[in-house]
């Protein structure tokens, strides 16, 4: 059934279509007004976002617009990335769909951008058709939002409630050392369960690297990290005796658990593929 609101959305979109948009240039961020907007409500106008990852703020949303998501390079991996984004928790005025070839699909109410939480899709599902919600008073409304291109393994389930928790392969171990954004050896303290994902508290030995800084040193002299690792909730972690690699990524400033094998049994991999020659890169494990 076609409901009002779906139905102004795909109004907007088919006039964009004919000849009502206007264009912005490529760019990681994007801030705009719909004050420009103030005697053209019909106008779509269409913004292009070629970044890894970056955020857009429309201030007093009218109209609307179609965020183009992609990656700066061409390749066909490319295909195969989601698009995650993190609304503000300020964030109103507008609903958000997925514009697949003028097929609209609802992806975010303006009711439910007030939750800040993360949404993924895939980047074969189209762009982000932003319409706004219809105010008397639009001087509050402000539709925000960080975005991030991640891998498909590491998007749509890594922030899925259903995320399955399948234990890595052995040349998943080995690749994600090389390529993750965080690998350290270290134990697990410490697991609260929140509402959709487990927290866990670690404590690490040894940092081997970091993109951002998610593990804090305990100080000058003190040879040891702290942090916490996000993971699915299903998956049942639990703190106990041992230690393991850490791998994961990190999304809008936290870090996600990827690989998390037992050290030991990571060790003996990695000297085995070392004897065979199928290290994908060297890992100082002295």
């Amino acid at each position: 059934m076609l409901t009002p609101m779906l139905a102004s959305a795909l109004l907007l979109l088919l006039l964009c279509r004919i000849s009502f948009c206007q264009y912005s240039s490529d760019q990681c961020s994007w801030k705009g007004s719909g004050l420009t907007h103030e005697n053209h409500t019909r106008d779509v106008e269409q913004v292009y976002l070629r970044c890894s990852q970056g955020s857009l703020d429309w201030l007093y949303p009218t109209g609307a617009i179609i965020v183009n998501l992609r990656p700066n390079t061409v390749s066909p991996a490319a295909a195969r990335l989601s698009v995650c984004i993190k609304p503000s928790t300020d964030s109103s005025g507008t609903n958000i769909y997925l514009d697949r070839n003028g097929m609209l699909r609802l992806l975010l109410r303006e009711q439910d951008q007030a939750q800040g939480k993360v949404h993924c899709f895939s980047i074969q599902e189209g762009a982000l058709f932003i319409e706004a919600v219809p105010h008397m008073d639009i001087s509050r409304r402000i539709t925000a939002f960080q975005y991030e291109l991640v891998s498909d393994r590491l998007g749509t389930e890594a922030h899925s409630f259903g995320a399955p928790c399948q234990p890595c392969s052995d040349a998943e171990m080995l690749l994600a050392v090389c390529t993750n954004d965080f690998v350290a050896r270290g134990s697990i303290t410490k697991v609260d369960q929140e509402e959709e994902q487990s927290s866990v508290t670690v404590e690490i030995s040894r940092l081997y690297r970091q993109k951002t800084q998610v593990f804090v040193s305990g100080g000058v002299r003190v040879r040891r990290w702290n942090g916490r690792i996000k993971m699915p909730r299903q998956c049942g972690v639990r703190s106990g005796e041992g230690e393991f690699l850490f791998t994961g990524t990190v999304r809008f400033g936290e870090a996600w658990m990827g690989c998390a094998p037992r050290y030991k049994d990571f060790l003996r991999l990695y000297h085995e593929a070392q004897q065979q020659g199928n290290n994908p890169c060297h890992m100082d494990t002295d």
